[in-house]
């Protein structure tokens, strides 16, 4: 059996390559720091879902401008 290439991914929160295995616990992340970072940015609310308005749900308060 050959051994095959480690899958190499980009850290998304300081794209450094990181090894994305078992031997790993923090993937996708390169370590725990940035793994941390990305879960306080998470708890900020700093991530956000864009969500569009149905201009035909009555159930919606009305926006205010």
């Amino acid at each position: 059996m050959t051994q095959s290439k480690p899958r190499l991914v980009t850290c998304p929160s300081c794209k450094k390559q990181s090894e994305y295995s078992a031997g790993n616990p923090f993937r996708p992340f390169c370590c725990e720091r940035c793994r941390l970072i990305d879960l306080g940015s998470w708890a900020a609310e700093n991530y956000r879902v864009p969500v569009e308005d149905d201009p035909f749900d009555e159930s919606a308060p009305p926006r205010l401008s």
